[in-house]
């Protein structure tokens, strides 16, 4: 790893501007959003096609890719993507966030199968893709509707149902509510992350998502800058998931503008993506199990929070503008910067026209979260308490 005394030093902010913990859930989740809603109009193209289609890079909301064809032009139809919707990225996280509403404690894969299940099959919610109402089930991806197969058709154990699954990005997408509820403490991000997405990935896809509430962890510690919540991930994170955060995060080390960190970027993380050059035809080897690759998604996300600074703008468009997987690349990086930054670090206007676009109140999932991140710290701080005093009690004769 490159010596941190040699990397790019971003100020830390002060302590009395240091964002409150309700302020960084908040921001992290609205950020989180609103990334995801700009990035689904491009996503799965390259930035190549990117420029050709929009006459310049990617600056703000958008229309779909096909414009008013887009309930049956392939390969999106009939997904309504741009003008301000958000996709299967939030649809997931706000319905996890339902489920610590309902546990209000820390989550695992048996939560998944109790909670995360009935939420998908049995609970209606605004899809703004479909333009309707609809069960989650509909909506999401096969690879999330894995997790409804083998969990409430194949009876499966909750913490393997993710083995055969196919590997990507899916169960990391949504887990910043994860890394929240264990904000400042990396490592229990890391491990609760890990036991969530059991239920779901498989791989460096359940690496990433261990990963991803990792790092999310880490941008609510004071005083915590792009580096540190880097270097944080690098610290939990194993296998071709950490070689390709290392390398990616290295080369994003070189820029401070994302137009010419694209390349640069993809390059680094090419070693380690089996989906390969062409997004939309997979490799062979695209999306199985191995120890030696990782996602593109959360390493790219990482390398644009270096190049931008930390700024959303910057790190999130560049997100954007990196095409490919690129709603979830943008969901990741607004989501840890709204964790660094707080909810004024989101342009406003981003955030209204998406609630509007959307029908979503992109406040109150935060306000759940909230409530239920401080019972869990109290609760932690109650269970700890208990175990010191065992731990005293049966060290007692030692002393």
């Amino acid at each position: 790893m490159t010596p941190t005394a040699h990397r790019r030093q971003v100020p830390s902010p002060s302590a009395s501007s240091s964002p409150s913990l309700d302020d960084r859930i908040t921001g992290s989740l609205v950020g989180a959003a609103v990334g995801d809603a700009l990035g689904g109009p491009v996503e799965g193209y390259t930035p190549d096609q990117i420029l050709e289609r929009h006459g310049g890079r990617v600056t703000g909301i958008v229309g779909p890719w096909n414009g008013d064809a887009w309930r049956v032009a392939r390969p999106i139809a009939p997904y309504h993507k741009g003008d301000g919707h958000v996709t299967d990225d939030t649809l997931m996280t706000h319905a996890l966030i339902r489920v610590y509403g309902k546990v209000r404690d820390h989550l695992d894969a048996y939560a998944v199968a109790d909670h995360l299940v009935p939420e998908l099959v049995g609970e209606p919610v605004w899809i703004p893709e479909l333009e309707a109402e609809a069960l989650p089930l509909q909506r999401i991806f096969l690879a999330e509707k894995w997790i409804v197969t083998r969990l409430l058709y194949g009876h499966v154990d909750p913490r393997e149902a993710g083995n055969g699954n196919i590997v990507n990005c899916g169960a990391a997408m949504y887990m910043a509510p994860v890394g929240l509820v264990n904000a400042a403490n990396p490592a229990a991000a890391y491990a609760e992350a890990l036991d969530v997405a059991g239920a779901h990935q498989s791989s460096y896809g359940r690496e990433a998502a261990g990963v991803f509430a990792a790092a999310v962890a880490a941008a609510c510690v004071p005083g915590a800058t792009p580096r540190s919540v880097v270097d944080a991930a690098l610290d939990v994170a194993r296998d071709g998931t950490g070689a390709a955060i290392e390398a990616v995060t290295e080369t994003a080390e070189r820029y401070t503008d994302f137009e010419s960190a694209l390349a640069p970027l993809r390059a680094a993380v090419a070693p380690f993506d089996t989906v390969g050059p062409d997004y939309r035809s997979p490799s062979l080897g695209a999306r199985r199990p191995s120890r030696l690759h990782a996602i593109e998604e959360l390493p790219v996300a990482l390398g644009m929070l270096l190049v931008g600074e930390g700024d959303y703008r910057r790190t999130v468009l560049g997100a954007v503008n990196y095409g490919r997987d690129c709603d979830s690349i943008a969901t990741m990086a607004g989501a840890i910067v709204g964790a660094l930054r707080g909810e004024a670090a989101v342009p406003t206007d981003w955030a209204k026209q998406i609630a509007e676009a959307s029908r979503l109140d992109v406040h109150a999932p935060a306000a759940v979260l909230t409530a239920v991140a401080h019972e869990v710290f109290a609760k932690d701080a109650a269970r700890r308490r208990v175990h010191e005093s065992a731990y005293a009690a049966l060290t007692e004769a030692d002393r």
